[in-house]
């Protein structure tokens, strides 16, 4: 919301002015921590390595620790067949690798390595490879080179839920508490409400996040979950023990709430210490546990969640009283303070975030992560709109409405507020007030409470969207950490596969000639040309050409020397020594008289 301090005048549009640059500074830094997730540095043997002798072990090299699954290694030989290897482990050099054994005697051919560990910042992190023994040769498994282990959108969708119930519950348990705490205002069965329904769903959300860490992990549906070796895991990683702290945290939290509740008490130094607590579990088990100035970037995100939580959760707290009745000038001016200082403090956090995350301001348009920051922003233009409305209102409801009231009369005074920047002195005696004139009691004008009412709770619908934003931004892999991915990172390797359609004019002599090269890369390659006949059906032609030629490096034509291997024609050692956009003819002959040259581009990397 905007500044209020109970007086329209000159330092309220100042403050406003200040707070909206403030805000968008604060969008550009994201509401959630960032870092990033790990990234392959070096796989041993290489992508696309062609080995003399087969290797006995197969380590990969992280830009961070991680933490291995059962199922970290899927190795498949030529045939697409799965090896038996060892049990995964970290290297010699450190967590930051990771190491499985080999079977011994690999015959000559393609593997293909699908991989999935978990990174230092919780998230699981996949990815696949190939090397060769001898010679490279066409390989089966090319459906393996995506992920690994597929990804059950059961368990995602599941997890993702769960961890925005967590953000909002946090927010308004720890906003609420804060409210009530600093502001003192009069007693409202809602606020108990709140904080008992928050407390809850909290404690529920964390269960589920706790229970579904295993399967998460592994790329496996719900079920996962009761596999006890997983579930054992779960309990002895640090994602898991994070977890388990934030419960050990909550239920302490749940009996400090049950004791100022039954005594009508104060939350105190005890409710700081819990709130405290349970922001740093996120900055444990999120993206600034890992990365680049670890301490820093955790103090920084245990702020930046405690001064979102107190100013979005303390917007629903202010909600719940407006509802309930009109608040005092003096509750208003108290939490106009500390909204203030919340904003100061999530600008200040924000805008390091975002260059911890973002990397550079080109990630902000060319990754999810800085679209993702870009969605925020326009939630927080909106979010400005309301609270530029909500001042409106707030300067309307705190203008008395008598030109010299007593002491008696102001000490009685209720007014509907909003959050803001603080204020200092007495209000003025301002002349009469448009609108309808309040109450002789001093009660606000309905209308005008109605009014303040919906606009504070647009405030805490687009807070709740910009909530949703921060979950997603907070399980995406960072603008910096993607920039150091392509440029680190083995690139996944594809095959390139080509329809050419042909039709050399003669009563069935139409049909399509399917090409396939792998890997696709700078060096040997393999190359498989199948012919299809017009039924679809495998066609056999008597003689089948293919050549290339790179029109940029003067290199070619260069003949793929395809011979027949019985069904489809191909070779094992087609060489093309550059990167870049090849030009493939492919001549098709089906009699004696009869063919025709096709010519298609294909890309090499």
């Amino acid at each position: 919301m905007g500044c209020a301090d109970g007086r329209p005048g000159r330092r309220g549009p100042r403050r406003l002015l200040l707070l909206g640059p403030l805000l968008v500074l604060l969008l550009l830094g994201g509401a959630g921590p960032a870092s990033a997730h790990a990234v392959l540095r070096d796989a041993d043997p290489g992508d696309g390595a062609v080995l003399k002798s087969a290797p006995r072990h197969l380590t990969l090299t992280f830009s961070e620790s991680v933490a291995l699954l059962d199922d970290s290694f899927r190795v498949l030989d030529p045939d697409g067949r799965r090896l038996r290897v060892g049990e995964p482990e970290n290297g010699p050099d450190g967590a930051d690798t990771a190491r499985v054994t080999l079977p011994a005697g690999l015959e000559q051919g393609t593997y293909t390595v699908a991989w999935r560990v978990v990174s230092a910042d919780s998230h699981p992190v996949s990815g696949a490879f190939t090397f060769s023994v001898g010679k490279a040769t066409v390989t089966t498994a090319a459906a393996a080179l995506a992920t690994g282990p597929t990804e059950d959108p059961v368990t995602k969708a599941l997890h993702t839920i769960a961890r925005y119930l967590a953000y909002l519950s946090v927010a308004l348990l720890i906003g609420t508490a804060a409210f009530v705490a600093v502001c003192r205002p009069p007693h409202v069965p809602l606020h108990d409400r709140l904080l008992r329904t928050s407390w809850w769903a909290l404690l529920a959300a964390t269960l589920v996040l706790l229970v579904l860490r295993a399967p998460y992990e592994s790329g496996e549906g719900p079920l996962g979950a009761f596999d006890a070796d997983a579930a054992a895991r779960t309990l002895t990683g640090r994602p898991g023990i994070v977890l388990l702290a934030r419960l050990a945290l909550l239920l302490a939290a749940g009996a400090h709430l049950l004791r100022v509740s039954r005594r009508r008490g104060r939350y105190g130094w005890t409710g700081a210490a819990l709130a405290v607590g349970l922001a740093a579990t996120w900055a444990a088990g999120e993206h600034a546990s890992a990365g680049i100035q670890v301490p820093v970037a955790m103090t920084s995100s245990a702020l930046h969640l405690l001064a979102t939580a107190v100013w979005l959760g303390g917007l629903a707290a202010l909600l719940a009283a407006l509802h309930h009745g009109a608040l005092p000038a003096a509750a208003v001016r108290r939490f106009s303070r500390v909204a203030f200082a919340s904003v100061v403090v999530l600008v200040v956090t924000g805008v390091y975030q975002s260059w911890r995350g973002l990397g550079g301001w080109d990630a902000l348009a060319d990754t999810t992560y800085g679209r993702l920051l870009a969605i925020k922003l326009m939630a927080v233009v909106v979010l400005l709109a309301a609270a530029a409305v909500s001042r409106r209102w707030t300067a309307l409801q705190t203008t008395p409405a008598v030109a010299e009231p007593s002491e008696d009369q102001a000490a009685r005074t209720k007014v509907a507020a909003a959050v803001g920047g603080p204020s200092s002195g007495p209000p003025p005696s301002p002349p009469e007030p448009a609108g309808p004139e309040p109450s002789a009691e001093g009660e606000p004008d309905p209308a005008h409470r109605g009014a303040l009412r919906r606009s504070v709770l647009t405030e805490v619908a687009v807070g709740a969207a910009v909530l949703a934003v921060t979950t997603l931004l907070t399980s995406t892999l960072p603008g910096r950490a993607e920039a150091e991915a392509a440029t680190a990172a083995p690139a996944v390797v594809g095959a390139s596969v080509t329809d050419v359609p042909f039709d050399v004019g003669t009563p069935g002599g139409r049909g399509t000639a399917q090409i396939t090269i792998d890997p696709a890369r700078v060096g040997d390659n393999s190359i498989e040309a199948v012919v299809y006949g017009p039924d679809g059906g495998i066609s056999s032609v008597p003689e089948l050409r293919i050549s290339f030629t790179h029109r940029g490096q003067d290199i070619g034509p260069l003949d793929a020397a395809l011979t027949d291997k019985g069904g489809y024609w191909g070779n094992s050692f087609l060489n093309l020594p550059v990167a870049g956009t090849w030009e493939m003819k492919v001549t098709v002959r089906t009699s004696d008289v009869d063919q025709i040259t096709e010519t298609r581009t294909v890309t090499v990397h």
